[in-house]
């Protein structure tokens, strides 16, 4: 089926009436948040814009891939009897941020290139503390239509322990959350 370009036109200005809708997804190292920004670009996406697929660019519509970076303590506690704080110097904690700041940049130039082959606007967005909350407040500040987030399928004991960002943003963000399982495949 062609497209003239009056209906090119006149798609566009039904576009330009519209709110552009923001979409955040959560970025890790893990494969799992990139199979969610996939899986975000491929389906949620490609099924929305599939009429007029030159004008996703323009189609109102956002993606802000986000990486929080874990806070960094300069102080140490060993664990042990006897063990005492130490701090580290601060040579040693410029090095471990600047390592820090380049890992976020390569997950985010990565999850830029994935939207741009797909023609969708992307703004990336870099934070720094806890994840689950650096998330949510986000999406607040942000006014995020949708949040999409990878699973990691921690067991129950390792969720115990070290907390689920997906079901911590589940409970606290205040737009809806799309958690992407990974797929059948990748899993075994």
């Amino acid at each position: 089926m062609e497209t003239t370009t009056g209906e090119l036109k006149q798609a566009s200005k039904q576009v330009q009436g519209v709110k552009k809708m923001r979409v955040m997804v959560g970025i890790d190292e893990s494969d799992d948040s990139f199979y969610a920004l996939q899986w975000t670009l491929d389906n949620l996406f490609h099924r929305i814009t599939a009429p007029v697929p030159e004008t996703n660019a323009e189609a109102g519509f956002l993606i802000t891939p986000l990486h929080v970076q874990q806070s960094f303590h300069r102080y140490g506690i060993p664990v042990g009897p006897g063990g005492s704080a130490f701090y580290i110097p601060s040579s040693i904690e410029e090095s471990i941020k600047k390592d820090q700041e380049q890992v976020s940049k390569a997950l985010l130039s990565r999850a830029s290139q994935m939207c741009k082959d797909k023609k969708i606007k992307v703004e990336t967005l870099i934070l720094e503390g806890d994840p689950k909350e650096k998330i949510c407040q986000a999406t607040e500040q942000m006014h995020v239509d949708l949040l999409i987030l990878g699973n990691r399928n921690l067991g129950k004991i390792k969720r115990a322990f070290l907390g689920s960002v997906s079901d911590y943003c589940m409970h606290h963000a205040n737009c809806p959350v799309l958690i992407v399982k990974p797929s059948v495949e990748a899993s075994e």
